[in-house]
């Protein structure tokens, strides 16, 4: 390993923005969790790359094993038992997205679950965590971020935008173009973006949401976008007065997704049909496969009780308060100076 220059400065204060997340959740009646990264199977994100790996046993007889990307099976199953208000800080673990400044294939991340709430509480967490992580650091000031020479207020109540109500705004298709497979195809095909008979409604959703929509989320305070649509729920409830949509936010500064909540689904049967749609999508692009994580879905069975929960980036939120252009430049030992080679 070539010799390494330590940004010290920066490691400091990641280390006092840790310290402040933890005291915000003692304080806010949680309990620190912890669960293992290394599991017989992951979560089955359709569109994430897990690291894969061997675990043998004394006679070297492998077993399939993979880091995780997230905590949250192992979290819901523990909530599943009882175990009240949880939070975590964890490393974890995304392969095949590249090393950027936004992203590093080991990262940490801060998930935290609430008991007997839905997603609009964990909107208030997230309003109340920030403001308090900006009063730890400079505890004379108004909560601001200061980042790139630009100003955030960090005040509640945060900009609030449904995902039908930013396309309408910024890419100005409505929600019945939004939500109309053809519709939208000849939109996003007038635009200017590559449609042809094999393109998905997800994929144009998706070119349009990261080109036109997400550059315009929290330019002068912190914005929450909300309701996605159902295709998009991913571990959320449907909205019971429309089911058209998921009780899902993301919040987001400077255009940058910090995290990503949901009013969490409790129905069994309903994940596991999620999750085997989600399988099939992993087949249909050539991710690694695996089975899926049965005890997950026993502890669903078992009874989850109605909760709210979000995973949020601790290293972008560092790279935030400590106005680095980088999440590498928060990282002692990020992988730029591991593997110089992934640099492009």
């Amino acid at each position: 390993m070539s010799s390494h220059q330590f940004n010290f400065p920066v490691l400091k204060q990641r280390a006092v923005i840790v310290q402040a997340i933890r005291d915000f959740f003692r304080r806010s009646g949680f309990w620190e969790a912890e669960t293992p990264q290394l599991v017989p199977l992951p979560s089955m994100e359709p569109y994430l790359e897990v690291f894969e790996t061997q675990l043998l046993d004394q006679n070297r007889q492998p077993t399939r094993a993979f880091l995780i990307s997230s905590p949250e099976y192992a979290m819901k199953q523990m909530l599943a038992a009882g175990s009240g208000n949880i939070f975590q800080i964890t490393k974890s673990f995304r392969n095949a997205e590249g090393v950027s400044p936004r992203h590093n294939p080991e990262f940490s991340i801060l998930e935290w679950y609430r008991v007997g709430a839905d997603y609009l509480q964990i909107m208030d967490d997230c309003e109340q965590l920030l403001k308090s992580i900006a009063k730890t650091i400079h505890p004379d000031q108004q909560p601001i971020l200061e980042y790139q020479g630009e100003i955030y207020n960090l005040t509640e109540p945060w900009e609030r935008i449904t995902v039908s109500q930013a396309f309408k705004k910024y890419a100005q298709i409505d929600q019945k173009i939004l939500l109309t497979t053809p519709k939208l195809l000849a939109a996003s095909k007038e635009r200017g973006y590559q449609v042809n008979e094999q393109t998905t409604w997800e994929e144009v959703y998706n070119q349009i949401f990261l080109n036109e929509i997400e550059p315009n989320l929290g330019k002068t305070k912190p914005t929450i976008i909300y309701e996605y649509p159902v295709s998009q729920a991913a571990l959320s409830k449907k909205k019971k007065s429309d089911p058209r949509f998921a009780e899902r936010f993301e919040f987001y500064i400077n255009g940058l997704e910090l995290g990503n909540a949901f009013s969490e689904l409790t129905d069994w049967q309903e994940q596991l049909n999620r999750l085997k749609e989600d399988q099939q999508e992993k087949a249909k692009t050539g991710r690694t496969l695996f089975d899926i994580d049965y005890n997950f879905i026993n502890a669903l069975k078992s009874g989850l009780p109605e909760c709210a929960g979000i995973a949020v980036g601790v290293d972008r939120l560092v790279m935030l308060f400590t106005d680095q252009p980088s999440i590498q430049e928060t990282l002692a030992f990020p992988a730029t100076h591991l593997w110089p080679e992934l640099i492009k």
